[in-house]
């Protein structure tokens, strides 16, 4: 006797070897045993061989119409062998049940299983929709391979150009378009981004870089809400100050957060520390507070910008020319000999700015040797002589404090954009750290940001900190992470008891939030931000989540146009110092990368590479070495301990950063 079993939901067929009330041992074709129960058989027959069942029967139920079969199946739950002996009219061979029951498996659209050979015909209105359903995946699937030949043609579905970054970025995966890509892109040996990108649906590496990033940052786009325009109402009601102020940053700047004014008086000169107040009209939980809260800081990067606030309340609050705005004002007393402090006062109210000095314009003018021999040549040159030797008593009092001095040589990199998008000509303006200019408004920052710290703490107020301890590391004083929260505590490497960011309200949420604290408290009102406040928390975790994302989105585009300048300038070999054993800058860019198969080599020590390829896609230069130049570059402050082992390693330029960088303390 043999048997046709269910065994895992397949169908086989052996010869009986022995049996039992409940199970039996089988013998298959290929001479393997195994165990059947007894539930499991499905059919007992003597004739044709197992070998020869499932094949024949096989042949056999191919050729049944599934629609005849389902008309002719009772509208009941039935079994193989009843139907088969209804198709046939007559007692079933085991070849023809067996081929019904084959038929029956293959069509789970017309025949619900019920059971082990038991089925029910699909409802007729079940049927038609389950039909409708298998027709429009059948015409999908043929989509989707015509979309796969013509990608691996060289053509563009129309389809697929019309989604994009947005394939790769927020992939419908059961969409036919997202699955042609991958398709197509494993046949070619390719990836679906360089796929798309070489279809044309990806317009360069440039796009990509930039839209993949405003697509997740930005799902629903860049634009503001309609409704967000400012009353400057406030304004109005705010005491005028009596001074002409002045603002100090470079030209491409328009969120123009901080200004100054200097007065003399007999035996002390009075340093006002400006800040534009938007505070003073956005208000906790308010519509553009939501909105600010939503951004938590402008985005810059080389060619673009994306403001935390709408242009129309920049506008109304940067601190331009020749208008009159409000401002939060920190003054501070010095006496004109000593250049001491004497005393401190903050203030809410109007100061007219007189000039917006760009140092971009004006640093050949203002070199340290020019305001050592005390001659400024330019306007505010007297405010700015007394500003620099003031900032000079600042930061040498905060080098006490940190045990050592500040390190000096940091360079930043201007991006300059001659055209649109990938098409622009690129410039790369290197830029010294530590000129008067920046030391002038880098400690005025820090003076006004260290202050506001304290005194908030001093009134036991909530805030926004920003604190970094001072480790001791293999025999070094090394920083650790910088920490924001809301609790004070000292910044070491900077070398103050308490510090925060106030100081750019028109870019930064927690500017705006802290100046908020502020303000209530120069008004003597109960803080919108009580101590505890579990939101402060909520704003601290998603300001560092959202400024880390835009900071790398930064350095992606920095380095994405630093590989398009070495392509631009044509060049085939460029210098490089070594900063440490596996990792070097190629000169006069903001590039650092690694390179296989160097020897062992001193920091600083310098070297020329051939340049083998550039791959602007994952942003890497392939490189080899040429030779070892008999040279080292000196002594490279972006590796000391402040600058090669911490984010935030060159206090002296703590609110200080070009137009293309993020704002940030090094």
């Amino acid at each position: 006797m043999h048997l046709l079993f269910d065994d895992d939901g397949s169908f086989k067929a052996g010869t009986v070897l022995a049996a039992t009330d409940s199970s039996f041992q089988v013998e298959a074709a290929s001479g393997k045993r195994t165990k059947v129960r007894a539930s499991h058989v499905l059919l007992r027959f003597a004739l044709p061989a197992p070998a020869d069942l499932l094949p024949q029967a096989q042949r056999q139920a191919d050729e049944i119409d599934v629609d005849f079969l389902w008309e002719c199946a009772p509208q009941e739950e039935f079994g193989f062998e009843q139907l088969a002996h209804e198709y046939f009219g007559h007692p079933p061979s085991a070849v023809e049940a067996a081929a019904i029951l084959l038929r029956l498996h293959s069509a789970p659209v017309y025949f619900h299983r019920k059971g082990r050979g038991r089925y029910r015909p699909a409802p007729a209105e079940v049927l038609k929709q389950a039909l409708a359903a298998v027709e429009r995946r059948r015409v999908q699937e043929e989509r989707k391979q015509q979309y796969v030949e013509m990608l691996k043609a060289g053509e563009l579905p129309p389809s697929i150009a019309a989604l994009g970054v947005a394939l790769l970025v927020r992939p419908d995966r059961n969409g036919i378009e997202h699955k042609a890509v991958e398709q197509a892109a494993s046949e070619l040996h390719s990836t679906p981004l360089r796929l798309l990108l070489a279809r044309g649906a990806i317009a360069s590496p440039y796009r990509w870089h930039r839209d993949s990033f405003l697509a997740t940052t930005f799902p629903h786009g860049t634009a503001f809400p309609a409704g967000l325009a400012p009353s400057g109402r406030t304004a109005d009601e705010l005491p005028l100050a009596p001074v002409a102020a002045f603002s100090i940053d470079d030209s491409a700047t328009t969120e123009i957060d901080d200004a100054f004014s200097v007065q003399f008086m007999d035996d002390r000169v009075r340093v006002g520390i400006h800040i534009a107040a938007p505070a003073t009209e956005v208000v906790r939980g308010d519509a553009l507070d939501q909105v600010a809260r939503g951004r938590m800081s402008t985005i810059y990067a080389p060619g673009m910008k994306v403001t935390m606030l709408p242009e129309s309340w920049i506008a109304q609050f940067s601190l331009a020319a020749g208008r009159v705005l409000p401002a939060l004002s920190l003054y501070v007393d010095v006496e004109r000999d000593t250049l001491r402090p004497l005393g401190r006062e903050t203030r809410l109210e109007r100061i007219r700015i007189e000039s917006n000095l760009r140092h971009d314009l004006l640093d050949a003018q203002v070199t340290e040797t020019h305001v050592a021999a005390g001659v400024l040549d330019v306007a505010h040159g007297r405010e700015l002589l007394f500003l620099w030797h003031f900032a000079r008593a600042l930061l040498a009092e905060r080098e006490i404090a940190r045990g050592k001095p500040e390190p000096t040589g940091k360079v930043d990199y201007t991006f300059v954009l001659d055209g649109e998008d990938e098409q622009a000509r690129v410039s790369i303006r290197p830029r010294r750290r530590g000129a008067p200019l920046d030391l002038i408004v880098a400690e005025l920052m820090i003076l006004a940001n260290s202050h506001w710290a304290g005194w908030l703490a001093e009134l036991k107020r909530a805030g926004i900190y920003r604190s970094q301890s001072l480790q001791r590391v293999g025999g070094r004083w090394l920083p650790a992470r910088v920490r924001m929260s809301t609790v004070p505590a000292p910044h070491e490497s900077i070398g103050v008891p308490h510090y925060t960011w106030c100081t750019s309200p028109l870019r930064r949420y927690v500017d705006l939030v802290n100046q908020q604290q502020l303000i209530a408290a120069v008004r003597g009102e109960a803080p919108p931000y009580p101590a505890n406040d579990a939101d402060l928390y909520a704003i601290v975790s998603s300001f560092e989540a959202a400024y880390a994302l835009y900071g790398e989105f930064q350095e992606r585009l920095e380095r994405y146009w630093c590989l398009r300048w070495l392509r631009q300038e044509g060049l085939t070999r460029v210098g490089a110092t070594v900063l440490k054993p596996d990792l070097l800058r190629i000169d006069e860019l903001p590039l650092l990368t690694r390179v296989a198969g160097l020897p062992m080599l001193e920091r600083g020590q310098r070297i020329e590479l051939d340049l083998l390829d550039i791959d602007e896609v994952d942003l890497t230069v392939e490189l080899r070495l040429h030779r070892v130049l008999h040279e080292t570059a000196g002594r490279l402050e972006e590796l000391d301990e402040e600058g090669a082992e911490s984010i935030e390693g060159s206090a002296a330029a703590a609110e200080l950063a070009a137009p293309a960088d993020l704002p940030q303390e090094g």
